[in-house]
Formats: structure tokens, sequence, C-alpha cells
């Protein structure tokens, strides 16, 4: 049960997509040690599917998603919130600037996924990423503490193809197809490229992969993010792991 009284608000830059928002809601509720009501985070949800594809614009070397972002930043910091989350992979491209023009903290998606490996006592292994190819691109998973031996694998382009095609199902409402074709790519990964595990790093994923047999290989990027909000909501701060020192995303 939560032991603080003032719990901190948590502001979510959603909308990208809008299933995967609300994916993420859920998340904070069941990571979050309630027994009443009045126990749980407070989330002020600005959900705007209009915000321009992001794996598209990075794909295509266009900043189109920022302003409509940094518009979201603003609407939440006028709501009072006192972090702000933003559950989608791709769009941490441009977490440094919209960081540096917000007045509110903004955590970020990948600490909170290294905070995950820790507490999973990984701190080496190889990872393959499920994500788009905005987010492989850019190398938004660089971002990682000093001291951690692993490493980030893409798919192959066959698996890759897979994985478009799920995320793309799953924005399109078609969840069973999505799973379908999900399981194949993580499968895959399994068989083909011999990774210690996977990470589900597009928001997506966890959405058309959630309770299958391959949960014990998947760590969940929206998972993370979520328990990373509810300890900032009840405690301050982001959720402390060894060696905190990040590299530059």
């Amino acid at each position: 049960m939560a032991t603080s009284s003032y719990l901190r608000s948590i502001g979510v830059l959603g909308g990208m997509g809008p299933l995967a928002t609300l994916d993420f809601m859920h998340k904070v509720l069941d990571a979050t040690p309630a027994a009443t009501d009045q126990q749980h985070v407070p989330l002020i949800v600005h959900s705007v599917p209009q915000i321009p594809d992001r794996s598209t614009a990075i794909q295509q070397q266009t900043d189109t998603p920022f302003l409509p972002m940094l518009a979201g930043i603003r609407q939440l910091e006028r709501c009072g919130v006192d972090a702000i989350v933003i559950p989608c992979n791709t769009a941490h491209f441009w977490y440094d600037r919209l960081a540096r023009a917000s007045q509110t903290p903004i955590l970020h998606i990948v600490d909170a996924v290294a905070g995950e490996l820790a507490r999973q006592g990984s701190t080496g292994g190889r990872y393959a990423l499920m994500a788009t190819r905005g987010t492989l691109a850019t190398g938004v998973y660089d971002r990682m503490p000093v001291g951690f031996a692993g490493s980030f694998e893409a798919p192959d382009e066959s698996v890759q193809r897979l994985v478009d095609d799920t995320i793309r199902l799953v924005k399109a409402g078609q969840e069973a197809e999505a799973r379908r074709v999900g399981s194949q790519a993580l499968q895959r990964l399994i068989d083909e490229q011999g990774c210690d595990g996977v990470v589900l790093a597009c928001t997506e994923l966890p959405v058309a992969l959630r309770q299958t047999s391959h949960d014990a290989y998947c760590l969940d990027a929206t998972q993370a993010l979520a328990r990373q909000a509810v300890h900032f909501s009840l405690h301050g701060g982001v959720q402390p792991h060894p060696n905190t020192i990040r590299q530059a995303a």
C-alpha cells in the first residue's frame, strides 16, 4: 500500500499510439501498491494521435513531430504535473530537445529499461531490440549506464519486416493478427539470433505480445516506464540503479 501522503502527478504525452497509451496507463495501475482510489497515481493524459509518425519522420529526416510534442508538453505543464512520461520509444529521439524546453522533468524510457535490467541483475548479455526502424536508426538505446556490458542487436531484415507488420497491425486494431505475426518474429529472434533476451522497444509490441509463451524472454519497456512513473509519484526522483552515470543519447 502506498506510504506517501503526497502523490506526485504524472503527465502522459500520449497518443503515439492511442492503444499504447491505454496500455501504459493500465500498467501504472497494476504497478501501484494501492488499496483505495485515493492511493493511486494521479495521471493527466494528453493523448493526441495527430502527432506525425515518428519513425517516418526520422527516416525522411524531417522534424514534423517536434512542435506537436512540445505543444503537448506545454499543455501538461499548464496542468501543473510533477513529471512527464512519453510512452513511445521512437519519440525519445527528440527527448533532449524536449527536456531542455521543459520546466518539468521528463522521465526517459531507456533509463527505465536500464533500471529494470539492473534490478534483474542483467549487467551483460545480448539483447535483441524489437522496435521501429526509426528507433533502430537513431540509436536511442545507446543511452545505457556506464558499466553496462551488454549489447543490443537489431533483427535481420526479414524479422524486422515482421516487427513492422506487428506494429502496423496493432495501430490498425487488428490485435489477433498482430499477435500471430509478432510471435513469429519473437520465435525467430530466439531461435536464430540466440539472444539472452528481447526488449519490446516499441509500445505497440506489448499490446500484441502480452501473455505469450515467450514472456520469460521479454523485457517490456512500457512496463519499465510505468514502474518508474509510479516510483516517482510515490518517492520523487527516478528509481535508483547501479552505475547511474549514463552515456549520451
